[in-house]
Protein backbone atom coordinates (compact mmCIF):
# COMPACT_ATOMS: atom_id res chain seq x y z
CA UNK A 1 0.00 0.00 0.00
CA UNK A 2 1.52 3.28 -1.24
CA UNK A 3 1.99 6.28 1.55
CA UNK A 4 -0.88 8.33 -0.20
CA UNK A 5 -3.72 5.32 0.53
CA UNK A 6 -2.34 5.26 3.61
CA UNK A 7 -3.18 8.92 4.54
CA UNK A 8 -6.35 9.26 2.37
CA UNK A 9 -7.19 6.14 4.74
CA UNK A 10 -6.18 8.08 7.74
CA UNK A 11 -7.97 11.34 7.17
CA UNK A 12 -11.33 10.17 4.90
CA UNK A 13 -12.98 10.02 8.42
CA UNK A 14 -12.01 12.92 9.54
CA UNK A 15 -13.51 14.99 6.78
CA UNK A 16 -16.11 12.58 6.66
CA UNK A 17 -17.33 14.24 9.67
CA UNK A 18 -16.67 17.29 8.50
CA UNK A 19 -18.91 16.95 5.63
CA UNK A 20 -21.93 15.29 7.34
CA UNK A 21 -22.73 18.42 9.30
CA UNK A 22 -22.17 20.76 6.09
CA UNK A 23 -24.14 18.46 4.49
CA UNK A 24 -26.70 18.59 7.09
CA UNK A 25 -26.26 23.03 6.62
CA UNK A 26 -26.52 22.81 3.01
CA UNK A 27 -30.28 21.07 3.30
CA UNK A 28 -31.37 23.34 5.63
CA UNK A 29 -30.51 25.99 3.16
CA UNK A 30 -33.79 26.63 1.23
CA UNK A 31 -36.08 26.46 4.29
CA UNK A 32 -34.03 28.82 6.88
CA UNK A 33 -32.44 31.25 4.18
CA UNK A 34 -36.22 32.16 2.38
CA UNK A 35 -37.72 34.14 5.34
CA UNK A 36 -34.56 36.57 5.52
CA UNK A 37 -36.20 39.04 2.43
CA UNK A 38 -37.40 40.43 6.14
CA UNK A 39 -34.26 41.10 7.12
CA UNK A 40 -32.85 42.06 3.40
CA UNK A 41 -35.66 44.27 3.12
CA UNK A 42 -35.93 46.06 6.80
CA UNK A 43 -32.23 46.87 7.47
CA UNK A 44 -32.21 48.95 4.28
CA UNK A 45 -35.12 50.47 4.61
CA UNK A 46 -34.38 51.26 8.64
CA UNK A 47 -31.18 52.72 7.86
CA UNK A 48 -33.37 54.96 4.80
CA UNK A 49 -36.11 55.41 7.51
CA UNK A 50 -33.47 56.85 10.31
CA UNK A 51 -31.78 59.06 7.57
CA UNK A 52 -35.24 60.75 6.43
CA UNK A 53 -35.72 61.49 10.09
CA UNK A 54 -32.32 63.12 10.72
CA UNK A 55 -33.33 64.97 7.55
CA UNK A 56 -36.13 66.38 8.69
CA UNK A 57 -35.03 67.42 12.04
CA UNK A 58 -32.26 69.37 10.94
CA UNK A 59 -34.40 71.49 9.11
CA UNK A 60 -36.47 71.63 12.51
CA UNK A 61 -33.84 71.86 14.75
CA UNK A 62 -30.59 71.73 13.05
CA UNK A 63 -28.75 72.67 16.68
CA UNK A 64 -29.93 69.76 18.14
CA UNK A 65 -29.03 67.55 15.63
CA UNK A 66 -25.57 69.11 14.99
CA UNK A 67 -24.92 68.40 18.28
CA UNK A 68 -26.54 64.58 18.46
CA UNK A 69 -24.26 63.64 15.03
CA UNK A 70 -21.27 64.99 16.62
CA UNK A 71 -21.95 62.64 19.39
CA UNK A 72 -22.67 59.77 17.61
CA UNK A 73 -19.65 60.54 15.49
CA UNK A 74 -17.41 60.30 18.65
CA UNK A 75 -19.17 57.27 19.75
CA UNK A 76 -18.94 54.88 16.82
CA UNK A 77 -15.33 56.42 16.19
CA UNK A 78 -14.28 54.44 19.68
CA UNK A 79 -13.29 50.90 20.07
CA UNK A 80 -16.20 50.19 22.63
CA UNK A 81 -18.40 50.33 19.86
CA UNK A 82 -16.70 47.63 17.40
CA UNK A 83 -16.44 45.66 20.65
CA UNK A 84 -19.17 45.10 21.62
CA UNK A 85 -20.95 44.87 17.73
CA UNK A 86 -18.52 41.50 17.93
CA UNK A 87 -19.29 40.45 20.94
CA UNK A 88 -22.90 40.70 19.86
CA UNK A 89 -22.44 39.35 16.79
CA UNK A 90 -20.58 36.44 18.08
CA UNK A 91 -22.85 35.50 20.37
CA UNK A 92 -25.86 35.15 18.27
CA UNK A 93 -23.88 32.96 15.71
CA UNK A 94 -22.77 30.52 18.44
CA UNK A 95 -26.51 30.96 20.16
CA UNK A 96 -28.34 28.71 17.35
CA UNK A 97 -25.68 25.76 17.78
CA UNK A 98 -25.56 26.10 21.68
CA UNK A 99 -27.62 23.28 23.03
CA UNK A 100 -29.92 24.59 25.57
CA UNK A 101 -31.33 21.01 27.02
CA UNK A 102 -35.17 22.28 26.80
CA UNK A 103 -36.39 19.05 25.08
CA UNK A 104 -37.16 20.66 22.09
CA UNK A 105 -38.00 24.39 23.19
CA UNK A 106 -34.41 25.86 22.56
CA UNK A 107 -35.65 28.46 20.10
CA UNK A 108 -37.78 29.74 23.42
CA UNK A 109 -34.69 30.02 24.95
CA UNK A 110 -32.92 31.22 22.12
CA UNK A 111 -35.15 34.38 21.79
CA UNK A 112 -35.36 35.16 25.08
CA UNK A 113 -31.23 35.39 25.22
CA UNK A 114 -30.71 36.89 22.62
CA UNK A 115 -33.11 39.76 23.33
CA UNK A 116 -31.17 39.99 26.94
CA UNK A 117 -27.81 39.70 25.14
CA UNK A 118 -29.27 42.55 22.72
CA UNK A 119 -30.81 44.49 25.23
CA UNK A 120 -27.78 44.88 28.28
CA UNK A 121 -25.10 45.48 25.27
CA UNK A 122 -27.27 48.94 23.97
CA UNK A 123 -27.52 49.97 27.35
CA UNK A 124 -23.82 49.33 28.27
CA UNK A 125 -23.25 51.31 24.99
CA UNK A 126 -25.98 54.01 25.93
CA UNK A 127 -24.56 55.27 29.04
CA UNK A 128 -21.26 54.87 27.81
CA UNK A 129 -21.81 57.47 25.35
CA UNK A 130 -23.64 59.36 27.63
CA UNK A 131 -20.89 59.76 30.36
CA UNK A 132 -18.07 59.96 27.61
CA UNK A 133 -20.16 62.80 25.87
CA UNK A 134 -21.64 64.59 28.77
CA UNK A 135 -20.06 64.30 32.13
CA UNK A 136 -16.55 64.16 30.53
CA UNK A 137 -17.52 67.25 28.37
CA UNK A 138 -18.46 69.20 31.50
CA UNK A 139 -15.35 68.70 33.88
CA UNK A 140 -13.02 69.09 30.75
CA UNK A 141 -14.66 72.35 29.99
CA UNK A 142 -15.56 71.75 26.50
CA UNK A 143 -19.30 72.06 27.34
CA UNK A 144 -18.99 75.70 28.63
CA UNK A 145 -16.70 76.39 25.25
CA UNK A 146 -20.20 74.90 23.26
CA UNK A 147 -22.67 77.04 25.16
CA UNK A 148 -20.68 80.19 24.97
CA UNK A 149 -22.37 79.74 20.95
CA UNK A 150 -26.01 80.67 20.32
CA UNK A 151 -26.83 76.98 22.21
CA UNK A 152 -29.11 76.92 24.78
CA UNK A 153 -28.98 74.06 27.70
CA UNK A 154 -32.05 72.71 26.56
CA UNK A 155 -30.80 72.21 23.51
CA UNK A 156 -27.30 70.34 24.24
CA UNK A 157 -29.12 68.24 26.63
CA UNK A 158 -31.81 66.97 23.81
CA UNK A 159 -29.25 66.69 21.01
CA UNK A 160 -26.63 64.66 23.70
CA UNK A 161 -29.72 62.02 24.48
CA UNK A 162 -30.49 62.01 20.41
CA UNK A 163 -26.61 61.44 20.40
CA UNK A 164 -26.48 58.98 22.68
CA UNK A 165 -29.66 57.04 20.77
CA UNK A 166 -27.92 57.30 17.30
CA UNK A 167 -24.99 54.56 17.93
CA UNK A 168 -27.85 52.47 20.17
CA UNK A 169 -29.88 52.42 17.10
CA UNK A 170 -27.72 51.13 14.69
CA UNK A 171 -25.93 48.54 16.96
CA UNK A 172 -29.93 47.15 17.40
CA UNK A 173 -30.19 47.34 13.89
CA UNK A 174 -26.69 45.16 13.17
CA UNK A 175 -27.78 42.87 16.58
CA UNK A 176 -31.04 42.39 15.48
CA UNK A 177 -31.05 41.73 11.82
CA UNK A 178 -28.37 39.14 13.01
CA UNK A 179 -30.96 37.94 15.72
CA UNK A 180 -33.70 37.39 13.15
CA UNK A 181 -31.13 35.60 10.96
CA UNK A 182 -30.10 33.38 13.63
CA UNK A 183 -33.66 32.06 14.70
CA UNK A 184 -34.79 30.79 11.55
CA UNK A 185 -32.01 28.84 11.24
CA UNK A 186 -32.64 27.67 15.11
CA UNK A 187 -35.59 26.64 13.37
CA UNK A 188 -34.49 24.05 11.29
CA UNK A 189 -31.22 23.34 13.59
CA UNK A 190 -33.11 22.19 16.30
CA UNK A 191 -35.67 19.65 13.95
CA UNK A 192 -32.60 17.87 12.16
CA UNK A 193 -30.45 17.95 16.10
CA UNK A 194 -34.18 16.33 17.26
CA UNK A 195 -34.80 14.03 13.78
CA UNK A 196 -38.45 15.62 13.32
CA UNK A 197 -40.08 16.50 10.29
CA UNK A 198 -37.83 19.35 8.33
CA UNK A 199 -40.05 22.64 9.02
CA UNK A 200 -41.49 24.59 6.03
CA UNK A 201 -40.91 27.98 5.59
CA UNK A 202 -43.90 29.25 7.69
CA UNK A 203 -42.33 28.52 10.78
CA UNK A 204 -39.37 29.88 10.36
CA UNK A 205 -40.93 33.58 8.92
CA UNK A 206 -43.51 32.53 12.06
CA UNK A 207 -40.53 32.67 14.98
CA UNK A 208 -38.78 35.89 13.12
CA UNK A 209 -42.23 37.81 12.89
CA UNK A 210 -42.90 36.62 16.63
CA UNK A 211 -39.37 38.13 17.68
CA UNK A 212 -39.63 41.47 16.15
CA UNK A 213 -41.57 43.02 19.32
CA UNK A 214 -39.36 41.74 21.73
CA UNK A 215 -36.37 44.01 20.00
CA UNK A 216 -38.87 46.74 19.64
CA UNK A 217 -39.84 46.53 23.45
CA UNK A 218 -36.01 46.30 24.13
CA UNK A 219 -35.27 49.23 21.90
CA UNK A 220 -38.06 50.92 24.30
CA UNK A 221 -36.69 49.74 27.31
CA UNK A 222 -32.76 51.01 26.04
CA UNK A 223 -34.22 54.36 25.46
CA UNK A 224 -35.42 54.81 29.13
CA UNK A 225 -32.12 54.11 30.21
CA UNK A 226 -30.25 55.66 28.06
CA UNK A 227 -32.67 58.97 29.00
CA UNK A 228 -32.10 58.43 32.77
CA UNK A 229 -27.96 57.87 32.24
CA UNK A 230 -28.14 61.54 30.20
CA UNK A 231 -30.15 62.99 33.41
CA UNK A 232 -27.23 61.71 35.67
CA UNK A 233 -24.41 62.59 33.76
CA UNK A 234 -24.76 65.88 34.14
CA UNK A 235 -24.04 65.35 37.80
CA UNK A 236 -21.81 62.16 37.97
CA UNK A 237 -19.27 60.73 35.64
CA UNK A 238 -19.02 57.42 34.10
CA UNK A 239 -18.40 54.78 36.88
CA UNK A 240 -21.20 55.81 39.56
CA UNK A 241 -23.28 56.05 36.50
CA UNK A 242 -23.00 52.31 35.34
CA UNK A 243 -23.75 51.51 39.23
CA UNK A 244 -26.66 53.32 39.67
CA UNK A 245 -28.30 52.07 35.99
CA UNK A 246 -27.28 48.75 36.74
CA UNK A 247 -29.22 49.52 39.82
CA UNK A 248 -32.10 51.15 37.86
CA UNK A 249 -32.14 47.94 35.72
CA UNK A 250 -32.18 45.17 38.33
CA UNK A 251 -35.02 47.06 40.45
CA UNK A 252 -36.85 47.66 37.38
CA UNK A 253 -37.03 44.12 36.23
CA UNK A 254 -37.90 43.04 40.42
CA UNK A 255 -39.84 45.66 41.81
CA UNK A 256 -43.46 44.23 40.32
CA UNK A 257 -42.58 40.83 42.34
CA UNK A 258 -41.63 42.50 45.28
CA UNK A 259 -44.75 44.77 45.26
CA UNK A 260 -46.79 41.44 44.85
CA UNK A 261 -45.04 39.69 47.53
CA UNK A 262 -45.24 42.22 49.94
CA UNK A 263 -48.92 43.64 49.77
CA UNK A 264 -49.92 41.68 52.32
CA UNK A 265 -46.86 41.83 54.42
CA UNK A 266 -44.89 44.50 56.71
CA UNK A 267 -46.58 47.70 55.80
CA UNK A 268 -43.51 49.83 55.47
CA UNK A 269 -42.04 47.77 52.92
CA UNK A 270 -44.79 47.62 51.15
CA UNK A 271 -44.77 51.21 50.89
CA UNK A 272 -41.12 51.52 50.23
CA UNK A 273 -41.44 48.95 47.20
CA UNK A 274 -44.56 50.97 45.56
CA UNK A 275 -42.55 54.15 46.08
CA UNK A 276 -39.84 52.90 44.00
CA UNK A 277 -42.20 51.14 41.66
CA UNK A 278 -43.63 54.89 40.78
CA UNK A 279 -40.15 56.69 40.93
CA UNK A 280 -37.99 54.05 39.07
CA UNK A 281 -38.78 52.39 35.72
CA UNK A 282 -40.87 49.58 35.47
CA UNK A 283 -39.10 47.65 32.77
CA UNK A 284 -40.62 44.53 33.53
CA UNK A 285 -43.59 45.65 31.50
CA UNK A 286 -40.76 45.40 28.68
CA UNK A 287 -40.41 42.27 28.45
CA UNK A 288 -42.07 39.33 26.87
CA UNK A 289 -40.78 35.89 28.17
CA UNK A 290 -44.55 35.20 28.71
CA UNK A 291 -45.61 35.22 25.20
CA UNK A 292 -42.16 33.77 23.86
CA UNK A 293 -42.78 30.75 26.24
CA UNK A 294 -46.60 30.28 25.70
CA UNK A 295 -46.09 31.32 21.45
CA UNK A 296 -48.50 34.02 21.80
CA UNK A 297 -48.12 37.00 19.74
CA UNK A 298 -48.02 40.63 21.83
CA UNK A 299 -50.91 42.66 20.88
CA UNK A 300 -50.19 45.93 19.24
CA UNK A 301 -52.26 47.46 21.93
CA UNK A 302 -49.73 46.39 24.16
CA UNK A 303 -46.87 47.53 21.98
CA UNK A 304 -48.79 51.11 21.71
CA UNK A 305 -49.26 51.70 25.52
CA UNK A 306 -45.41 50.69 26.27
CA UNK A 307 -44.55 53.37 23.88
CA UNK A 308 -46.55 55.77 25.47
CA UNK A 309 -45.01 55.16 28.79
CA UNK A 310 -41.61 55.14 27.51
CA UNK A 311 -42.36 58.23 25.61
CA UNK A 312 -43.38 59.77 29.25
CA UNK A 313 -40.77 58.47 31.03
CA UNK A 314 -38.25 59.75 28.71
CA UNK A 315 -39.57 63.08 28.45
CA UNK A 316 -39.59 63.30 32.89
CA UNK A 317 -36.51 61.94 32.94
CA UNK A 318 -34.73 64.53 30.16
CA UNK A 319 -36.55 67.28 32.22
CA UNK A 320 -34.79 66.37 35.51
CA UNK A 321 -31.30 66.38 33.40
CA UNK A 322 -32.63 70.07 32.51
CA UNK A 323 -33.03 70.85 35.76
CA UNK A 324 -30.03 69.17 36.81
CA UNK A 325 -27.72 70.77 34.09
CA UNK A 326 -29.10 74.60 34.60
CA UNK A 327 -28.40 74.50 38.22
CA UNK A 328 -24.75 72.90 36.97
CA UNK A 329 -21.61 75.15 37.67
CA UNK A 330 -19.55 75.17 34.26
CA UNK A 331 -17.11 77.91 35.28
Amino acid sequence: MSTFEIVSQAIRPMFAGWLGPLDTLIAMLPVWMKPLWIVVLGLPAALALLSLILQGLSLVAPRIIAIARTTAKESTSQPLFYVLLALGLAALLLFPVLPFNTFGEDIKLLKADGLTLIKVLAVILAVWTASISIAEEIEGRTALTLLSKPIARWQMVVGKFLGVMLPVVLLFLLLGSMFMCSVSFKVSYDARETARPDPTVEECRWEMLQTMPGLFLAFLETMVLASVATAISTRLPLLPNLVICGTIYALGHLLPTVVQKTADRLEFVAFAAKLLAVILPGLDYFSIETPIATGQPVPPEYLGLSLLYSAIYIGMSLLVALLLFEERDLA
